[in-house]
């Protein structure tokens, strides 16, 4: 028999790698976002003003895509550069994309699947972004459910995230994450956020206060599930940036209209209704969406920081 091909490791930067080696509170951050869910020049001034608010709640941001069929854990600035660039060309990549890049040398932003899975290969257990994944309506036909949800069944990482969006089966979401036996834990909220909403129409199972709270749910979750270990903490957005909700309504409406009507699918429907939200609500939903990432950061870096003491 022949050998297998050598994969090389994540490349992890030497701040990140220092972090991680020394015990100290590490966030990953995913790349999508950057290259396909901002504007081009707003998506840059994001990913530093990520970056920023984990460094000043005591922790060290990753952000990860991979660059050269190379996973890059904590990019610098030239490579945060080049993922924000249009004229960079970065494809979507899921957990189920990673090999197919990583072999033919492509340029990725990473999914939240794909962000936890390198994140949990690299030693980083905390990972913030907008919003999960999940099941899409009409699953019951289509099966069009998220890779997310499985992904964070099965890796040992923390999600901080402001729900799902509210184009997704909520509670058909909510009831795949039980039978996935994923926590889902609601940072002072009873009820489970629906990104540009505070709240939906789902109670979360359970309510934790503080990012202490918080860290001791994942400590104790990990020591009973070691190995299936992910823990969903969904953090409503900001009360003075959340949309108002009949215009976020006629938005949605609007919003299924037209994915019907294009017949988008899959992994297109998100990038799609974003547009369409942004583009229709003239700039607000953009600045939703940017406030509940910086908020998520903030929180997770907090919850990382506990997770360390």
């Amino acid at each position: 028999m022949g050998t297998q091909p050598q994969v090389s490791d994540p490349q992890v930067s030497p701040e990140v790698a220092a972090a991680i080696a020394e015990g100290r509170a590490v966030v990953a951050l995913e790349s999508t976002i950057l290259a396909h869910g901002l504007p081009p020049g707003r998506n840059r001034e994001v990913a530093a003003r990520v970056e920023q608010v984990v460094r000043d709640a005591g922790a060290v941001p990753a952000t990860i895509a991979v660059l050269d069929g190379r996973p890059v854990v904590g990019l610098d600035d030239r490579q945060l550069d080049r993922v924000c660039d249009p004229a960079a060309g970065l494809v979507k990549l899921s957990r189920r994309d990673l090999g197919p890049a990583i072999a033919l040398g492509r340029d990725g932003a990473t999914t939240v699947a794909g962000t936890a899975s390198i994140a949990a290969r690299a030693g980083v257990g905390v990972f913030a972004t907008g919003g999960l994944g999940g099941v899409h309506r009409g699953a019951a036909d289509s099966w069009d459910v998220s890779a997310d949800l499985g992904v964070l069944a099965e890796t040992p990482v923390l999600v901080v995230c402001s729900g799902v969006k509210s184009v997704l089966d909520i509670g058909a979401t909510l009831e795949l994450l039980e039978t996935s036996s994923v926590p889902v834990l609601g940072y002072r909220t009873d009820r489970f956020p629906a990104f540009y909403l505070r709240e939906s129409e789902f109670d979360v199972p359970w309510r934790v206060d503080d990012p202490k709270q918080a860290a001791a749910a994942v400590a104790a979750h990990r020591a009973y599930a070691p190995g299936q270990a992910g823990v969903l903490l969904a953090n409503p957005v900001p009360v003075e940036f959340e949309m108002d909700r009949e215009l976020h309504d006629r938005l949605l409406a609007d919003g299924l209209r037209l994915l019907a009507e294009r017949d988008v699918r899959g992994k297109d429907v998100t990038p799609v209704l974003l547009e369409h939200f942004h583009a229709a609500s003239g700039g607000v939903s953009l600045d939703t969406n940017e406030q509940l990432v910086l908020s998520n950061a903030k929180l997770a870096a907090e919850v990382a920081v506990e997770l360390t003491r």
